[in-house]
């Protein structure tokens, strides 16, 4: 599997070159296409200037690097297109979100259909949408399809996510919670009190979990 010629221009298109560091959506130095401290050399620090040749040349090595990064987290081959907007994909949102990212799991899953669908939970940077990340998992998304399937006309519906007062899960929770205090507080026993503790602990953990989740994924 190897990076494409699309899937490098896929990248630069939406990472675009910029000369002088900046700082991003969320707020880390950002300079070149795209590339931060946390990719490797050069550091990215207030004041700093680069060439567009000098530009290139790190996101050569971005890309090899991020390259590598997912091929080791792949347990089933694709092709170079499907490759491509998965190292596009992990290239913005870092190897650490992709590893976890229910988009590996619909590759590894061999569920590819699901992959655009999957790509385009990723569109929130700083807890808001942006419209910016929302063309380019559509993007990524249509060649990823390219290996089977035409792309699509429309891209795929983006799937916001839900308030955390709309998840089961958390209402789930937060029950199961409430009515375990009740029974302790009515029985006035310190076994129920420490029984209660713990249900309260794995409930507040699941609520924490699930609200991560949403900001992160949008679902």
């Amino acid at each position: 599997m190897k990076m494409t010629v699309e899937g490098l221009r896929l990248i630069r298109d939406f990472e675009g070159f910029r000369s002088k560091a900046y700082r991003d959506a969320v707020g880390v130095w950002t300079i070149g296409y795209g590339h931060t401290s946390m990719a490797g050399a050069p550091q990215v620090s207030a004041g700093m200037t680069i060439t567009r040749e000098e530009a290139e040349k790190i996101l050569e090595r971005d890309v090899e690097q991020f390259s590598k990064g997912v091929s080791q987290l792949l347990t089933v081959a694709i092709s170079d297109q499907q490759f491509s907007a998965l190292v596009s994909f992990a290239y913005n949102v870092g190897l650490g979100n992709f590893k976890k990212s229910s988009v590996l799991l619909a590759v590894n899953g061999r569920d590819f259909q699901r992959v655009p669908q999957r790509l385009n939970l990723w569109v929130k940077a700083g807890g808001r949408v942006l419209p910016g990340l929302i063309r380019r998992r559509a993007a990524e998304g249509a060649l990823f399809l390219t290996a089977a399937t035409a792309p699509p006309e429309q891209p795929p519906e983006v799937m916001i996510g839900k308030a955390p007062t709309q998840s089961r899960t958390i209402i789930t929770a937060v029950m199961i919670m409430a009515f375990t205090l009740f029974q302790a507080a009515s029985r006035g026993q310190l076994l129920d009190w420490g029984s209660a503790t713990l249900v309260v602990i794995g409930a507040i953990f699941i609520i924490r979990e699930r609200i991560l989740k949403s900001k992160l994924e949008g679902v």
